[in-house]
């Protein structure tokens, strides 16, 4: 069954001057989904959000939020955190959230009873009296975070969710954002952070140079850049093995090997043959395929032309 779509972006374009910030972007957010989107820094990613949100204009292209170009009506649906955190450092946090909360259409009683909830929940109830200014770095982010969330909207938009919060702070707002998209919502996601992606996301975007370079979900983006190889480890005599082409061991100390196979083996070819030497053994045996992390690098460093053309969300 194809999912809702939240958002739709077709063939869009930005231009400031001579610098071609987007060029003929197109991709899809599914309702229930946890999508990221990727980037170095000046790829267009924040360009793409705002263009989202109406804050910015394409030159070309359609966007469309809930099924259709993007309303007042529909932006009280949605929650934003900008990479560029903006509180009222001088006002008591509830105070603050509660105010904020009516500028999105809740009663001052429903936007106190959520506000409160959420404190509790992010750990802060205690420190409601306080001004924002009087709160760590850590505990800031986590009430800009609950004033994203305080009108439960049905799209969340956010931009590095995670950055300056420790571990467990970081599983606090990790459990929210999952909680979200088990409920319907749709939560876009741009970091950095590639293996919260890989933990969180089910689908997603990589711009480079304002251009589509990554699109799919991330088992497709990983396997498509996956190595003619396995990763073991044990003992035994590896390049010996006929279906092994060659091998590179590995410094990260716990004895790993990557086995690169020969044209026409494939790793159930290796694992037969591994299974009939009596003088090999193996703790551990994987496929080698990079991290999200390796793949944007290569992306990036390299330059590629795109490797998949977009498609829609089925």
């Amino acid at each position: 069954m194809t999912s809702p779509i939240a958002v739709s972006v077709e063939g869009v374009s930005k231009r400031y001057g001579d610098f071609q910030a987007v060029s003929d972007l197109s991709f899809q957010v599914a309702v229930g989904e946890i999508f990221a989107i990727l980037g170095p820094n000046g790829a267009g990613k924040s360009t793409t959000i705002r263009m989202i949100l109406d804050i910015l204009k394409p030159d070309s292209g359609r966007i469309a939020v809930f099924g259709a170009p993007i309303t007042d009506k529909a932006k009280d649906r949605i929650g934003y955190l900008p990479e560029e955190r903006g509180l009222y450092r001088n006002v008591p946090v509830l105070e603050m959230m509660v105010y904020l909360g009516t500028l999105k259409g809740m009663t001052r009683a429903a936007a106190k009873t959520a506000s409160m909830a959420l404190l509790e929940r992010l750990e802060l109830a205690e420190h409601h009296k306080k001004k924002v200014s009087e709160l760590s770095k850590g505990m800031q982010q986590k009430v800009q975070f609950a004033v994203t969330i305080l009108h439960d909207p049905d799209l969340i938009i956010i931009d590095e969710p995670f950055s300056g919060l420790d571990p467990v702070n970081t599983l606090v707002i990790k459990d929210l954002l999952l909680d979200f998209a088990r409920r319907d919502k749709a939560v876009m996601m741009s970091t950095h952070q590639m293996y919260q992606v890989e933990e969180m996301a089910g689908r997603m975007l990589m711009i480079d140079r304002g251009r589509l370079a990554l699109y799919g979900t991330v088992n497709e983006v990983r396997q498509e850049y996956a190595l003619p190889a396995v990763r073991v480890e044990g003992s035994g005599e590896w390049d010996s093995l006929r279906t092994v082409d060659h091998i590179e061991m590995s410094d990260n100390g716990r004895g790993e090997v990557t086995l690169y196979l020969k044209n026409g083996a494939d790793s159930d070819d290796l694992m037969a043959e591994i299974a009939a030497r009596s003088d090999v053994t193996v703790r551990r045996f994987e496929l080698a395929v990079p991290t999200l992390n390796e793949i944007f690098v290569d992306v990036v460093q390299n330059r590629a032309a795109p490797r998949k053309e977009a498609v829609t969300h089925e």
